[in-house]
């Protein structure tokens, strides 16, 4: 019986990129899109009647900025009201709302009238287009695939990002976080050389369009990947530089000419595309100009930008990744002396500022730049999804891998709101955690279960995950009765949550798969609307 060919898919904030392993070649190759380019923009468009996807969106974003869709990577999972969504929101020339269910939803035109598309319909729009460019490349059908996402995604954006690959028409193998993908890629590199030590610490360090990922990894010859401990911000990458020199440029427009281009949606992305493209110019020369005829109002737009002050404009940002690599080094109980190789990848991390301070901070390690910035994390899926479905060399059939939680798990305690956690973040998956508490108050005789996910004290400020109640408590006097929550998850990221009165043994218990936030209706009808 033909095994049927697995793809993995880096689908990525501002570029998105597949590939699978080919047995007859004995590698993993990146799959061309139709255009026949190694990476596809992660942009949609609506023109006229038209739907465009990857570069054909993004070559006419110029023109039609409102209705094309980019950078909504971080909407996946959120609620319209939280302040960083909001503060996005700002920087984006298409309409976004709020939705019936407090979610965020995108508003383009469509055949001369306004629709409402979620941030996993546009996902899966991007995902499907990839799909098909594999389909093509393949000449077979494809239905199961690897996705990567930030390590630091929370569970609510693990579960948007599944509901897009059903979208797409996708059986999601597993969702395997970016930096650990990269050092699937590294550590099969590696593995090849008789010279390599049997075991290495490794710090992947992932800057890319939209987030920043930082892992600590331990990882052996024999094939084992262990992650030891994850950092991040979902909200930090390339992006927030180009939206810096954007914010420059237009100050400089203001004082020269005495007119305020901020609200012109058209002017603005024309400005974005330029900043974008000097942006990349700087990583190889320390001065650059930016030119646009007739940009707003008739007027034309003519200044130099210096890698001096893209670096002094970002610097914030700079500091705040080598805030994160010192932080995920503490959480991994590990000096940077320890760390055997740094490796980088995410096309930030061309920026020689970056990679400066990441050297400097290591005193003069020289940076792993071997795997490529752009595919390695998409290389890395395909061979899990070559693992996965029993396909690959011995080398990959021989890949263990052993991931961490990202972020702390647990239980809203007492009456103030404070969250009791249950499973620390870093903690190694698969894992089970227990713990006992009291009853609040006298004659109590059932508890609500709220689970949670985050790093703040009060529960409003972390993602609620889901409830349950569990009624036959004994009525006592307060913090008699002991009741004793336990959070069990395992290696595919599945939580269950049970909470058991230990007076009596009775149990109550909740299952949080990562089987996505909608419901199978929602789907089939999210599915119809995109085919229409």
């Amino acid at each position: 019986m033909t095994r049927r060919t697995a793809i993995g898919i880096d689908l990525g904030t501002t570029y998105s990129c597949v590939a699978a392993w080919f047995d007859e070649h004995n590698r993993v190759e990146i799959i061309p899109n139709l255009q026949g380019n190694r990476i596809t923009p992660s942009c949609v468009a609506w023109d006229e009647a038209q739907l465009l996807v990857g570069e054909a969106a993004k070559n006419q974003s110029t023109r039609n900025p409102k209705n094309t869709v980019f950078d909504f990577k971080c909407l996946m999972g959120a609620k319209f009201n939280d302040g960083v969504v909001r503060k996005d929101i700002e920087t984006r020339h298409f309409k976004v709302i709020e939705g019936t269910t407090g979610k965020p939803m995108i508003v383009c035109e469509h055949e001369s009238e306004e629709k409402k598309f979620s941030p996993e319909e546009i996902s899966s729009l991007i995902l499907k287009n990839l799909k098909e460019a594999a389909e093509a490349f393949l000449g077979t059908t494809v239905t199961d695939a690897v996705i990567t996402l930030p390590a630091y995604f929370s569970d609510k954006q693990r579960q948007a990002t599944l509901d897009a690959g059903v979208l797409a028409g996708l059986n999601v193998m597993r969702l395997i976080n970016e930096p650990t993908s990269a050092a699937i890629a590294y550590g099969l590199d590696k593995s090849a050389d008789i010279n390599s030590p049997n075991e290495k610490n490794v710090l992947i360090f992932d800057l890319g369009g939209g987030t920043f990922d930082v892992s600590l990894l331990k990882i052996s010859k024999a094939g084992t990947i262990t992650v030891k401990a994850v950092g991040g911000d979902t909200h930090l990458g390339g992006e927030n530089f180009d939206q810096l020199m954007v914010n420059h440029c237009v100050d400089i427009f203001k004082k020269r000419e005495k007119k305020d281009m901020s609200k012109n949606a058209r002017a603005m992305m024309r400005l974005k595309i330029a900043c974008e493209k000097a942006k990349r110019d700087l990583s190889s020369t320390t001065q650059t100009p930016i030119e646009i005829d007739c940009l707003y109002d008739g007027m034309d737009f003519t200044t130099k930008f210096s890698r001096a002050k893209f670096e002094e404009l970002n610097a914030g940002f700079f500091n705040m990744c080598i805030k994160h690599v010192e932080n995920c080094l503490r959480d991994g109980n590990m000096h940077k002396r320890d760390v055997h190789e740094v490796v980088v990848v995410g096309g930030s991390t061309r920026i020689p500022k970056v990679q400066q301070m990441l050297t400097e901070f290591f005193d003069g390690k020289p940076l792993c730049k071997s795997i490529h910035a752009n595919e390695a994390v998409a290389y890395g899926a395909a061979v899990l999804a070559a693992n996965l479905s029993g396909n690959g060399n011995k080398r990959v059939r021989d890949l263990v891998l052993s991931d961490v939680t990202p972020l702390s798990l647990g239980v809203k305690l007492s009456l103030d709101h404070i969250m009791g956690v249950v499973i620390p973040r870093n903690t190694p998956v698969p894992t089970v955690k227990e713990c006992v508490y009291e009853t609040l108050y006298g004659t109590q005789v059932s508890v609500v279960c709220d689970e949670y996910q985050g790093e703040k004290k009060y529960v409003k400020d972390n993602i609620f995950l889901d409830t349950f109640t569990l009624y036959g408590i004994p009525a006592a006097p307060k913090g008699v009765e002991k009741l004793k929550v336990c959070f069990s998850m395992d290696d595919n990221g599945i939580l269950r949550v049970s909470v058991e009165i230990m007076s009596t043994g009775n149990k109550g218990s909740i299952t949080i798969a990562m089987s996505g936030d909608t419901s199978k209706d929602e789907i089939k009808k999210m599915v119809k609307k995109i085919k229409q």
